[in-house]
């Protein structure tokens, strides 16, 4: 099934603010995670319980942040860069504990999230993303820690290959097409 997301301005003459966009992109952000989370459900791989979906969607959130990172670093100033950034970080904050304790019930999901995306933040840092997209090492990066949440079992242990070579370069894509639509 093919994601559809809607990622142009409803009154497109209207200027948004970059905390306006940055809760379009988080909403985006949270659809494309999610559906490559069920992709892989679809593909066959077997998650033990809600909670390691949950970790994969988180993974692919981070992935997401520090794409729109990349994007904006070509496109704006270094403040407003930090601003999208920052609002994206807090309205990702809100879908992760929102849907998280909808999931697992009361706790603080939101806390983690953000310590994970400060840690894999510097972990990218490592990894060149050029006008094409994320290299293979931004790529294998994703795979590796999607791997390591899901285990090397017999029914998971090629989820590196699946979300290296389709899911991780497909959730780029839609990201990226959607988070320039927004700016336009």
């Amino acid at each position: 099934m093919a994601l559809r997301i809607k990622s142009h301005w409803k009154d497109d003459e209207r200027e948004r603010s970059l905390p306006e966009i940055a809760g379009a992109l988080a909403y985006i952000a949270w659809r494309i995670a999610l559906d490559k989370a069920i992709n892989l459900h679809c593909e066959r791989f077997v998650y033990r319980d809600d909670a390691q979906r949950l970790a994969v969607i988180r993974e692919y959130l981070v992935f997401l942040v520090q794409i729109a990172d990349r994007l904006a670093h070509a496109d704006l100033d270094e403040d407003d860069r930090r601003t999208l950034i920052v609002e994206f970080a807090k309205k990702l904050f809100g879908h992760v504990q929102d849907n998280s304790q909808d999931l697992l019930g009361p706790g603080d999901y939101g806390g983690p999230f953000i310590a994970l995306l400060d840690t894999r933040s510097g972990e990218y840092a490592e990894f060149q993303f050029a006008d094409d997209g994320p290299s293979y090492a931004f790529l294998r990066h994703l795979g590796h820690e999607i791997q390591s949440i899901m285990g090397e079992s017999e029914e998971n242990r090629w989820v590196i290959d699946q979300v290296m070579d389709k899911d991780g370069w497909d959730a780029y894509k839609h990201f990226a097409r959607a988070y320039r639509n927004l700016f336009e």
